[in-house]
């Protein structure tokens, strides 16, 4: 078992249920086209990261879908929030004896295997990671021990939630990594 994990936090393909910010733009056809292109994206530059990986699906855990079974484990996303579901996503990884934890959204192009494991060599100095998103929240988090203020009291998918988390973690040595856009509105693309 490796030390470092890599949580994959995706919502299930389903139309009317992914980019529905995205899809009053452009339909809900083409906003689930933009996201299993983007789940392609994703599994492409996770597989190359030199982690354990585990997939986290929002409603249930599919088996045959683009995420091999060989390489990344497969769990069901627990909790009534982003927050909750992200909190008990890393307590799962610590408590089966992972040290560095990072987790990243399956909605961000501009993402790369080198940030990634770069978020790893950080962790090493670091007690949390973070990667900037420009809307004001983040697309990467990573951790050594669980802090779990910051997944309560937020108002998730705003811009706020970054500072908030920054404003948390006050006491802790952080690093931040680059800004990067995740993809939420037609602006976005």
């Amino acid at each position: 078992m490796s030390k470092n994990l890599l949580l994959i936090f995706t919502r299930n393909p389903e139309l009317g249920k992914v980019k529905t910010r995205l899809a009053k733009k452009i339909g809900k056809e083409s906003a689930l086209e933009i996201y299993k292109i983007l789940l392609q994206r994703t599994k492409e530059i996770t597989l190359k990261v030199d982690s354990d990986k585990a997939v986290y699906y929002s409603e249930e855990v599919n088996h045959n879908f683009i995420w091999n079974e060989k390489v990344y484990q497969k769990h069901q996303q627990k909790g009534k929030d982003l927050g909750k579901r992200m909190r008990n996503a890393f307590i799962e990884g610590f408590n089966e004896g992972y040290n560095n934890i990072i987790i990243i959204g399956s909605d961000l192009f501009d993402l790369s295997t080198e940030i990634i494991n770069n978020a790893f060599d950080k962790l090493q100095k670091n007690e949390v990671v973070i990667g900037p998103a420009k809307d004001g929240g983040y697309y990467l988090l990573g951790m050594k021990t669980l802090h779990p203020n910051i997944f309560e009291n937020k108002a998730w998918g705003t811009d706020s939630v970054r500072q908030e988390t920054l404003n948390d973690l006050k006491n802790n040595k952080v690093h931040l990594l680059e800004i990067l856009n995740d993809i939420d509105v037609f602006e976005d693309i």
